[in-house]
């Protein structure tokens, strides 16, 4: 079974991935945070095989995250996908020369979230 992080401060947009990830009918837990901080502490304790990720969230953001967490050698190839209202070229690519795997720009589409979900081996 694969463990899935959602880092997001709307629980709103955590379902929606949740759910949306959920009918890919991929055998998934998933562990939900509202900021880095918490999702660094539930990584720290859980074997994560891949997480969504927000960019704008209180107390840690999304790339301050992403770049902790990039720093950890045992992390470096754990998919990390942003999801984020975040849709300025340079933001992308900011998130891609730090350690993203991909980016999807809120609102999630459906159909844009199951291909790029699908070509990510995890």
């Amino acid at each position: 079974m694969k463990t899935v992080l959602v880092v997001d401060d709307s629980r709103i947009m955590r379902n929606i991935v949740k759910n949306i990830f959920s009918d890919l009918k991929i055998s998934s837990r998933f562990l939900e945070a509202e900021n880095g901080i918490k999702a660094f502490q539930l990584l720290e304790t859980n074997k994560v095989h891949i997480i969504f990720l927000d960019w704008n969230m209180p107390e840690m953001d999304g790339m301050s995250f992403l770049e902790k967490v990039r720093s950890m050698p045992d992390y470096k190839d754990l998919p990390i996908v942003m999801v984020t209202s975040e849709a300025a070229k340079y933001n992308v690519v900011e998130a891609l020369q730090k350690g993203a795997t991909d980016y999807i720009v809120k609102p999630i589409n459906e159909r844009t979230f199951r291909e790029k979900v699908s070509e990510i081996v995890f």
